[in-house]
């Protein structure tokens, strides 16, 4: 609220030791953890340490977004607390605006609702419709009507047809994200959405194509580029973290993405496909169940390892702590407005936001001349 006292306090800017880190993020439960409530001991350290917002994935069999929503909400004060992302085709649009609302209530205002359009072969094994851009345009716009307080009769659309949709009276902003990938939904999420978030592994010349298609979409749609915040999704593994849990989080966590969408992420970044083939034909991989994320050995890690290139695994931060906080002010300085700190949780975070802090503004560790 705004002071409008005459006697207001003149303004103060926080010190770079002290101030909310607005720009940075982090995925909670990033590490696969054995329980659910580790969540809460994350988002209460991750808070202290200044994130300015927790990220939240839904995974069906053990991370239901609604309930995670309120467990982090309920043990923060001033993170944000945003969903990416949940489908919006998996819940009634009253409840996914019920879930919303009561975020917004519970947070003070604190809450974004992340949609994204999910993983193809799951929704086929569940017997839940594909999402198309459409549908998610049509959804967001639903969504928009009933945080007006608008009484929706007849709605019959692209994300699905309903006789009576109304949140009783209502009038305030539903902050909405999208986890964009493709040159479709990043345009979609310049025209209708309030932030988006980028893919993991993505190359330099990605990130800022992508960067640029989302602004020139909001420009295009009379909305002003710089309220559209696009947020970098960068793999973040330093050397402090163990060796073996180093090669999950990075051979591992790109590796199940090429076992889930491998083919829209290759073109996306420009990758030679004749390198994917070889890594679907290999023998430990073609045969491998589930996630190699979740259930590879080191062993088998190792050896994925010696399928994938160099270039592919760079697009992530790495090496020191200090190393890591510059690769985070390079993502920002290709024109991304935030950084998610991916796949480590706030412990392990916590020496690179140290090395971010003593780095700012320059990116340089404090009292170090930059490059000739």
């Amino acid at each position: 609220m705004t002071n409008t006292s005459s006697h207001a306090a003149p303004s103060t800017t926080p010190s770079p030791a002290t101030r909310r880190l607005t720009e940075l993020g982090f995925y909670g439960l990033a590490g696969q953890p054995d329980s659910s409530r580790d969540l809460i001991e994350e988002v209460q350290l991750g808070e202290s340490l200044g994130f300015g917002s927790v990220f939240l994935s839904e995974r069906f069999d053990k991370k239901e977004i609604g309930v995670l929503s309120g467990a982090a909400g309920a043990v923060s004060t001033e993170m944000t607390v945003v969903t990416a992302a949940t489908n919006h085709n998996t819940r009634h649009p009253m409840i996914t605006a019920g879930l919303a609302r009561t975020m917004q209530s519970l947070t003070g205002g604190r809450f974004v609702l992340g949609l994204g359009r999910g993983i193809p072969i799951i929704q086929d094994t569940y017997g839940i419709p594909r999402i198309t851009t459409a549908a998610l345009e049509d959804f967001a716009g639903i969504m928009r009507r009933l945080f007006r307080g608008e009484f929706i009769v007849g709605h019959d659309g692209p994300a699905g047809s309903w006789p009576v949709l109304y949140l009783a009276a209502i009038d305030e902003p539903l902050p909405l994200g999208l986890m964009a990938f493709g040159p479709q939904s990043l345009a979609l999420g310049g025209r209708c959405f309030d932030e988006v978030v980028l893919h993991t592994f993505f190359t330099e010349e990605t990130t800022r194509r992508c960067v640029a298609t989302v602004k020139a979409a909001a420009k295009q749609a009379g909305r002003d580029p710089d309220a559209v915040r696009v947020w970098s999704c960068l793999a973040t593994i330093g050397d402090h973290i163990p060796e073996d849990l180093r090669l999950m989080k990075s051979v591992g966590r790109l590796a199940t993405y090429l076992q889930g969408y491998g083919d829209l992420l290759v073109s996306t970044n420009g990758w030679d496909p004749t390198v994917l083939n070889r890594f679907r034909a290999d023998p430990m991989v073609a045969g491998f169940l589930g996630g190699i994320d979740s259930h590879a050995t080191t062993a088998q890690l190792e050896h994925i390892a010696t399928l994938l290139p160099e270039e592919w695994l760079a697009a992530s931060a790495t090496g020191s702590a200090f190393q890591c906080a510059s690769a985070v002010y390079d993502q920002l300085a290709m024109g991304c407005d935030g950084v998610i700190l991916h796949g480590a949780t706030p412990a392990e975070l916590e020496p690179v936001v140290t090395a971010y802090r003593l780095s700012w503004p320059t990116g340089r560790p404090e009292g170090t001349p930059a490059a000739p």
